[in-house]
């Protein structure tokens, strides 16, 4: 049956890497070096948010959340690939291909989904603050962190059940990595079912992103009015808005890649579109929040002190 068919390809070859075997040391030398470095930012952050009682406040709570995702997401991502650096043969397993895809697709969701409920936040934070403390406070916080992690391996499982009931008629996937839309494209079987639920997601990261800026136009009209809410903007809401716009673009171009890449664009160019999320967003954002925001930045000198 053709069931059986798609286990008989328990390898999946990911061709990303055909270009790097030249200068395999170096690349992953460069590679242990930026993953250690992303390690190091989001743990940093991570134990001076947890230790330091004053920084238990909703903001922090977000951020906090926000680096250990990311050490979530990567690990999905570096240990394989620099184990791939090393290899001859860049192949994975099935289950291991299915892992990967749960992992990076859930850090890629939960990093949208917490931005948004980050926007939320400032946009209390600045155009309500009387109320701001009855209706966002460290419990609700960690309520909207619970809640994201459950709305999001929602989002996921479904997509995985989708993909995982396909056969498949090939085994090559054109990247560095396992993704959803690389293995529904192996399949023998129409796949509408998938693509509705692609779209749907799409959709409801559209929705999310409408909002965010929404809650940008209500802040910006409320910091531009005094010196005070300027000062307030660039210390809190600047940061979150570069991490965002970094973010999104990006996913944008993952997406733009994986739906419309062609194959006569340059392997390294396409890994290059394909990577990006996975390498400048974990390190940009710790340092983002680190050096910009006051609080933290005090917290981290007395930590190392």
């Amino acid at each position: 049956s053709l069931m059986e068919n798609s286990f008989n390809f328990i390898v999946f070859n990911l061709s990303g890497l055909n270009d790097t075997r030249a200068h395999k040391y170096v690349f992953f030398g460069l590679t242990l070096f930026f993953y250690l470095l992303i390690v190091f930012f989001n743990l940093t952050l991570t134990a001076t948010i947890l230790l330091e009682k004053s920084l238990h406040e909703p903001m922090y709570i977000f951020i906090c959340n926000l680096n250990v995702n990311t050490l979530y997401g990567t690990a999905g991502f570096y240990p394989k690939l620099l184990a791939d650096f090393l290899s001859d043969t860049h192949v994975i397993s099935y289950a291991g291909c299915f892992i990967q895809t749960v992992v990076i697709y859930t850090y890629v969701m939960s990093e949208f989904t917490t931005l948004t409920v980050m926007a939320y936040d400032r946009y209390v934070a600045i155009c309500k603050p009387l109320e701001y403390h009855s209706i966002i406070n460290a419990l609700i916080a960690g309520k909207f962190v619970f809640i994201v992690w459950i709305f999001v391996f929602s989002e996921v499982t479904i997509q995985a059940v989708l993909t995982l009931r396909l056969p498949l008629c090939g085994s090559q996937i054109d990247k560095l990595y396992c993704d959803n839309w690389s293995v529904v494209k192996l399949s023998c079987v129409d796949t509408t079912v998938n693509n509705i639920c692609g779209y749907i997601l799409v959709i409801a990261q559209v929705l999310q992103a409408f909002f965010i800026v929404y809650s940008y136009i209500q802040i910006i009209k409320v910091c531009l009015k005094s010196r005070e809410g300027r000062n307030k903007f660039i210390q809190t809401c600047l940061p979150h808005l570069i991490s965002l716009i970094n973010f999104t673009v990006a996913i944008l171009f993952d997406v733009l890649y994986s739906r419309y890449g062609s194959r006569n664009t340059s392997q390294t160019l396409r890994n290059i579109m394909a990577v990006e999320f996975l390498v400048i967003p974990p390190l940009l954002n710790p340092l983002i929040y680190g050096l910009n925001v006051t609080q933290i930045r005090i917290r981290i000198k007395i930590l190392f002190n």
